[in-house]
């Protein structure tokens, strides 16, 4: 069994990554960050290196209050669903059927293979990409570059110019890769809506002899 450690481990010795957490101690010492420490590498710790079957990229994580626990575009129970995932539901349902889940906790996508990775893992609360271009980055283009030697075929879904940004990273012909613009309301209606993501990846995993994803979210 390959576990992140094998793959990924020699990143955590590296100078830009010891840089990265002393940066982000100091922000926790005089600032409130999302998310909570405990759950920075949340995505990686539900979803192991063996088991990824899709990617989906987000950005940075939610900076609203009680939002962000460590998975792209999903928030923590109780939470008001953030405009992308309202987006990303009504998708859902149109593309196969599932009606739009009250909650916006993804961590079943995670369990069966989805792993949902931010490329910026912390962020201030409050400020938008406030953690951009401190060593994340290369962090997470680590991740999705020790994914793309991985023969096991697996779908990478870009959504948005920076996800999209990536592609250069995913270069093994086993892989799908899926773009289409961002499901933000600034964005969705010019080609996410339509575009039927969840339908194709789950053919691709059929095609690959791969149990496809139960995407109902309870």
């Amino acid at each position: 069994m390959t576990t992140w450690h094998d793959v990924i481990g020699e990143e955590k010795e590296k100078e830009y990554f010891k840089k990265v957490r002393l940066f982000e101690r100091e922000e926790r010492s005089r600032h409130q960050v999302f998310p909570k420490a405990e759950n920075v590498f949340k995505a990686l710790e539900l979803t192991p290196f063996d088991q990824v079957k899709v990617v989906i990229l987000g950005q940075d994580p939610y900076h609203g209050d009680h939002q962000a626990h460590g998975l792209s575009f999903s928030v923590q129970q109780g939470v008001a669903l953030p405009p992308s995932l309202q987006n990303i539901y009504k998708e859902l349902e149109t593309d196969i059927g599932i009606p739009v889940a009250k909650t916006g906790e993804l961590t079943s996508w995670a369990k069966q293979g989805v792993l949902l990775l931010n490329t910026v893992l912390t962020v201030r609360a409050h400020e938008a990409n406030s953690h951009r271009g401190m060593g994340w980055e290369t962090f997470t283009d680590a991740v999705i570059s020790s994914l793309n030697k991985s023969d096991h075929p697996i779908v990478f879904l870009l959504w948005g110019k920076p996800a999209q940004s990536k592609e250069k990273l995913i270069t093994n012909a086993n892989h799908l890769i899926l773009k289409s613009p961002h499901p933000s309301p600034l964005s969705a209606y010019r080609g996410f809506f339509g575009s039927k993501p969840f339908s194709k990846i789950n053919d691709f995993l059929i095609a690959t002899n791969q149990k496809p994803i139960d995407w109902r979210v309870e």
